[in-house]
């Protein structure tokens, strides 16, 4: 039994938790652990009350500390454990939360944190085990609700997608007011091959009605952006993804190059932690601000409170979004783009970049939002978004079709496990029985776990696809793209198709058969293919997909020419012109603005809206037909001219080679001060305008300096390429 006085203590800070007075509870707290340091109550309330003020940082260290006096404490453990999950340190919560699970193995919470805690460890299995002994033990409807969820979450990574569907329909039954079952239900619906078009629209519609009309009568009307046509707009992007995010292989150069004459760029973050992809994205916005542990009410504040103009989510109905930040409209003109292949479900978002193939003219009742296509596929892929340099390497080079050395075909898929659906492998089985000798390599998450991988073998040979004839991969951050060195022929699954992944396996030189479906989620493989000029590699059938790889497997020395010229035809084709894809992404921007002040100036008036646009026209600034001068930003809030940065390479360059100490290159890691500046800055200036030729030229001086003769040579060439390509 506690003394009297840490009876007292515990009643005042109990008082304090329960009044929600977050700085007289951090204050009670220490002034408790001051007299006695070991006061569990304390321990177990500072690192909340600190998390609660924002202050991430002294919380985990409180935690921490708490640990270390009370490391058998389940409730602290959980407290920690969640803490950590909440700021993306999963690693470090799983021991915690082992063994919470074995203190409490009878508690629900205990088990569903700890499926929570597995997730983006990619760890589906024991996450899936949890998530049952969770709904095994729980009592209350938030744990049964919660033990759903990290059902569902697992069980679409494990391939079983239409399970997936269904718990998160029972969560929803349960309790309708829960969003993340929504969003949930939604992207798992995307790879359910019996979820139709019409129904995922359903499905997003039914999100809206419940968590839109009470925020909509306080919506406001957005009067003081009302004004001159042409002025320069704040446009906000509002994304989880600023980090190593597929979303960052098309985002990155539009952030960096998007016409700063017209528009300033903020840049809105929703996930705890940042990375070196993160830093890059700070220097390309004018502005990056931080929203992650508000609440959509204060994201949508804080967005409002940047004047923005027009704010783009990234996300749509994936992890960490911000769509109920804009269900309470927190700008006037507000854009869904590329994060989610479907609708929103959310009226308050006005419009959806598409584009004229991906989406076609007869699906616009799928959408609440508006479709804008663009005249060019509806995004623009930059590779190598993890380490831009690597794009340079000599390994990353397009390598001669395996076939040739092999003396057999290997088809291929690298998509999320995910999508491979029973009716996808059934089909891929029967590509590999129309070519002899044929092999069928997948790579994807868990395939180094020897059960993991039998299960799915067995799992392939019940579908049709001989085990003998399977060659599983397990996915590893640091192969990106040299497993395609591997394949001969990539293989789109379906209905929810490659996206990032084909882009990939185009930009290795490698051929991809896709089926053609009839909305977005199933047509950006003939989005990409349309646009690159290779719709022969469009299915429209099962049998047309069998027809079209048995055709390209015929002919070795064909798909090895293909290979060779693939990646040029690429970056040639407006899938890679970000040049091309800025403009039009800027006029859909400025025509989105136009048609807001119209409609404001002239409601219900669709022709007075017309003639209103055509009357400001004329006032265009005639220097807008002129492309921009490209910029690079160096640092956060500060953005040269490319010339500028050319300047400085220059310098930097000059004062290298003046220095006094000769280049060394210990483990062939660049020492040089002078050097490593050179580096760094070449590095800026290419994640902002990729081929710079000036910035090319100075990384193979560094190369030269340092012996590494391989790596200089290349960068010379793609140096000349460059120039080749201005003049």
């Amino acid at each position: 039994m506690q003394p009297k006085h840490n009876e007292q203590d515990d009643a005042r800070l109990r008082a304090a938790l329960a009044a929600a007075d977050w700085p007289l509870l951090t204050r009670l707290c220490r002034q408790t652990l001051r007299k006695n340091g070991r006061h569990l109550t304390a321990h177990r309330l500072l690192g909340f009350s600190l998390s609660k003020q924002r202050d991430f940082d002294a919380a985990l260290k409180a935690y921490k500390q708490a640990h270390v006096y009370w490391p058998d404490d389940a409730e602290l453990l959980v407290n920690y454990a969640n803490m950590l999950i909440e700021q993306a340190y999963n690693n470090d919560a799983l021991p915690l939360l082992d063994k919470v699970c074995r203190l409490r193995p009878h508690q629900a919470i205990a088990w569903i944190k700890l499926a929570e805690c597995c997730y983006l460890m990619s760890l589906h299995d024991k996450g899936y085990a949890a998530a049952q002994k969770a709904a095994e033990l729980a009592e209350s409807l938030e744990d049964r609700v919660a033990a759903l969820m990290q059902s569902s979450i697992h069980r679409r990574e494990l391939g079983q997608v239409r399970e997936a569907v269904k718990d998160c329909e029972k969560a929803i039954a349960l309790r309708p007011a829960d969003p993340g079952n929504y969003t949930n239900r939604l992207l798992f619906m995307l790879a359910d091959p019996e979820a139709t078009a019409g129904q995922l629209a359903a499905a997003a519609r039914e999100f809206g009605a419940v968590f839109e009309p009470p925020l909509v009568p306080d919506w406001p009307t957005f009067e003081a952006h009302r004004g001159a046509p042409w002025r320069r707009l704040k446009i906000g992007f509002l994304s989880p993804d600023f980090r190593v995010h597929s979303v960052m292989y098309f985002v990155e150069g539009l952030l960096a190059q998007l016409d700063r004459r017209q528009f300033e760029i903020f840049a809105f973050y929703l996930f705890p932690r940042d990375d070196h992809v993160t830093e890059r994205v700070e220097r390309h916005a004018d502005h990056f601000i931080r929203l992650s542990g508000f609440t959509a009410r204060q994201q949508a504040e804080a967005i409002r409170a940047q004047g923005i103009d027009i704010l783009v989510d990234l996300a749509g109905h994936t992890g960490q979004n911000g769509l109920l930040a804009m269900a309470h409209k927190a700008a006037p003109v507000q854009v869904s783009w590329l994060g989610f292949p479907a609708t929103t479900g959310l009226t308050a978002v006005d419009y959806k970049f598409s584009d004229e193939v991906t989406d076609p003219p007869d699906v616009d009742d799928q959408y609440t939002e508006q479709l804008y296509r663009l005249p060019v596929f509806f995004t623009c892929y930059r590779p190598m978004s993890r380490n831009p340099l690597w794009r340079y390497q000599p390994r990353y080079l397009v390598h001669p079709t395996p076939a040739l050395a092999n003396g057999f075909i290997t088809f291929g898929s690298c998509n999320n496990l995910g999508k491979l659906t029973d009716e996808v492998l059934a089909l891929w089985g029967r590509v590999l029985a129309a070519v002899p000798n044929s092999r069928l390599l997948i790579e994807g998450k868990n395939l180094d776990r020897p059960d993991f991988a039998q299960a799915y073998r067995e799992r392939c040979e019940g579908l049709g696809v001989p085990a003998g004839q399977l060659d599983l991969v397990a996915l590893r951050n640091d192969n990106q793209y040299l497993t395609y060195h591997r394949i001969d022929i990539a293989l789109d699954p379906f209905p929810l198709t490659g996206g990032t992944t084909t882009f990939d396996v185009l930009w290795m030189g490698l051929p991809v058969v896709s089926m053609v479906g009839d909305s977005f989620k199933s047509r950006m493989g003939v989005g990409m293919l349309t646009y690159l000029g290779r719709t022969e590699w469009l299915a429209e059938t099962p049998e047309d997909y069998v027809r079209i790889a048995q055709d390209l497997a015929r002919d070795v020395q064909a798909l090895n020419a293909q290979r060779l010229n693939g990646r040029a035809q690429l970056e040639q084709s407006p899938l890679m012109r970000e040049d091309l894809y800025n403009h039009f992404f800027g006029e859909g921007l400025r025509a989105m603005w136009l048609q807001w002040l119209a409609r404001a100036e002239a409601p219900g008036d669709p022709q007075a809206q017309l003639r209103a646009m055509e009357s400001w026209l004329p006032g265009m600034p005639e220097a807008w037909t002129q492309p921009p001068t490209p910029g690079v930003g160096l640092a956060p809030g500060h953005r040269v001219s490319l010339q500028d940065a050319h300047q400085r390479l220059q310098t930097l360059v000059d004062k290298a080679k003046a220095a006094d100490a000769a280049p060394q290159a210990a483990g062939g890691q660049i020492q040089s001060r002078p050097w490593i500046e050179v580096t760094e800055l070449a590095e800026t200036v290419l994640g902002a305008v990729p081929h710079d030729a000036v910035a090319l030229a100075c990384l193979a001086e560094v190369e030269f300096a340092h012996g590494h003769r391989d790596f200089a040579v290349t960068y010379l060439r793609y140096a000349s390429e460059s120039l080749a390509r201005q003049g």
